[in-house]
């Protein structure tokens, strides 16, 4: 199983001067050209204090200059995990373009406000699904879960208002390092990686460019 790779080419004179513009300029391409299904599709890992990885697709919701958002039950495996270990990797696999960017950073908690902002344009079921999951936590059955969607949207039926709830709420990466990954052929892929220069994360931070072998 192997694909040949024929994609555009991709230099360091193409880069735009920031990594999240540069972000930004990939993701409005995939996101116009309609090739993939959710290309807002991440693969977030984290670890544990002493190493122990785990991964899971989530959906980006923001990005800017200040970095990556996506919102979760902050008590499920990924939530208690960065608590623990805040350092983070984002994934996005773009493969029908040959296409991958790979993130690494940091994780804090976004504010409430921003929180419930957000959770406000949320459809009412994934609202009342907020509420219903004990995400990461063992459920004796699938009809238990049910239930308790079932009790929310009776006590909160459409058009009544869910307030967030309080164990649920955004992260946003600070990203360290940024790489851009364009697959080309006899796998001679271009591997161009940003690399933040300054230690705090502040806003308007320099960052240099590497190439990496592939």
């Amino acid at each position: 199983m192997r694909e040949q790779y024929r994609s555009e080419s991709f230099a360091e004179d193409s880069l735009a001067a920031d990594p999240m513009q540069q972000f930004a300029r990939w993701f409005r391409q995939i996101a116009a050209g309609g090739m993939l299904h959710e290309p807002n599709a991440m693969v977030v890992s984290t670890a544990t204090p002493d190493g122990a990885p785990s991964s899971r697709t989530v959906l980006l919701k923001m990005y800017d200059e200040r970095g990556f958002v996506f919102f979760t039950n902050y008590e499920s495996r990924k939530g208690r995990e960065l608590a623990a270990n805040p350092r983070v990797s984002l994934l996005f696999p773009w493969h029908p373009l040959a296409r991958q960017v790979i993130v690494t950073g940091t994780a804090s908690r976004v504010g409430r406000e921003e929180t419930a902002a957000y959770f406000r344009t949320r459809p009412h079921g994934s609202q009342l699904g907020a509420w219903a999951s004990a995400q990461s936590s063992v459920i004796g059955s699938r009809e238990e879960l049910v239930r308790r969607y079932e009790e929310l949207s009776d006590r909160y039926p459409e058009g009544e208002r869910v307030p967030a709830p309080p164990h649920w709420g955004g992260f946003r990466v600070v990203p360290g390092t940024i790489e851009f990954w364009q697959g080309h052929e006899n796998r001679l892929h271009d591997r161009l990686r940003y690399v933040r220069e300054d230690a705090d994360g502040v806003d308007g931070a320099a960052w240099r460019v590497e190439r990496l072998c592939p």
